[in-house]
């Protein structure tokens, strides 16, 4: 017997206002989120999907593009709200400005420009060897970030709303120059422990970006359909790659290290701050991966913490 097909009606009103802004007639039940979204483009060709974020309450969760019109808790019709996200920017030029910006502007420190220290200073070099060393990790680190953002992410999202951009560029910028300004100072003293604490430093700095490496080109590495991948990650014969019998997000981990070496390398109480705020958002951002993982797959290693082995 041949099964009889239906239809769904979807109703978008707006958020704040609660006054309809479009009415869907005759959609298939198996539509995703992002097919209403391309539906609504339609009649508001001004909103396109990336700015769009539906819910089925005002104040309730965002729907995911990827969600099916008929597994939600809709009936044969469905009422959604429409709050305008605003104008957005795809995450490869999210990063490229990002990681730009610190990568100039700390070498604008570097070869002293004027107006940054005493006229006599100008276009001066500093006789200390960690100023060099440090200024090469500094531009290596956001010379293999920008590398990795056109050759090696591969973006689950789409976009990042433009006012985000502009704090997140505050952030890397202001920090980058806060500490540029302090390591490449006319009266910065070198460490310590001199040459062997600059050594040690840059031994774990190195490895560091290595494994760092690694596990970004692991996670593009996984083999999925779609755009979207239904697999989590696993070792591989790379040992930096082991760190994922122990941990959710090594990539976050391995990129604290690093900068934990360059504070070492430095011995300067801006970097070790930068490490400290990096350490905390990156914390956030892994409990929330790790979280999904273990809530979509049920085999999940139960070993595995967020960012710390056997800690965190």
């Amino acid at each position: 017997m041949k099964r009889r097909e239906y239809f769904l009606c979807v109703e978008i009103l707006d958020s704040n206002t609660k006054e309809q802004l479009c009415f869907l007639d005759k959609v298939e039940p198996h539509s995703s989120i992002g097919d209403i979204k391309s539906l609504f483009y339609k009649s508001y060709p001004k909103w396109y999907p990336a700015r769009q974020a539906l819910r089925l309450d005002p104040k309730g969760k965002a729907l995911r593009d990827d969600d099916v019109l008929q597994h939600l808790p809709v009936g044969t019709s469905a009422t959604m709200y429409f709050r305008d996200l605003g104008p957005q920017l795809g995450w490869t030029m999210v990063f490229l400005a990002e990681y730009t910006g610190p990568l100039l502007i700390y070498l604008l420190f570097y070869v002293r420009v004027p107006y940054i220290y005493s006229h006599k200073y100008t276009f001066t070099s500093s006789s200390h060897t960690v100023v060099r060393l440090a200024c090469a990790c500094h531009s290596f680190h956001y010379i293999k970030r920008l590398f990795e953002t056109v050759f090696v992410h591969r973006f689950s999202q789409g976009t990042m709303p433009l006012r985000a951009i502009v704090r997140n560029c505050a952030y890397y910028w202001g920090f980058a120059a806060w500490l540029a300004y302090y390591i490449n100072h006319p009266l910065y003293t070198p460490p310590s422990y001199g040459e062997k604490q600059v050594n040690y430093a840059l031994i774990i700095f190195v490895l560091c970006e290595a494994g760092n490496f690694s596990i970004h080109w692991s996670l593009n590495s996984l083999k999925c359909e779609g755009t979207k991948c239904r697999r989590f990650p696993h070792p591989s014969k790379n040992p930096f790659t082991w760190l994922f019998y122990f941990v959710s997000c090594p990539n976050y981990t391995y990129e604290v290290g690093a900068w934990v070496g360059l504070s070492i390398m430095t011995q300067c109480v801006p970097v070790a701050l930068f490490t400290l705020v990096g350490f905390i958002q990156k914390t956030t951002w892994a409990k929330g991966k790790h979280k999904t993982y273990i809530r979509e797959f049920k085999d999940y290693p139960h070993l595995r913490m967020p960012i710390l082995p056997f800690i965190l």
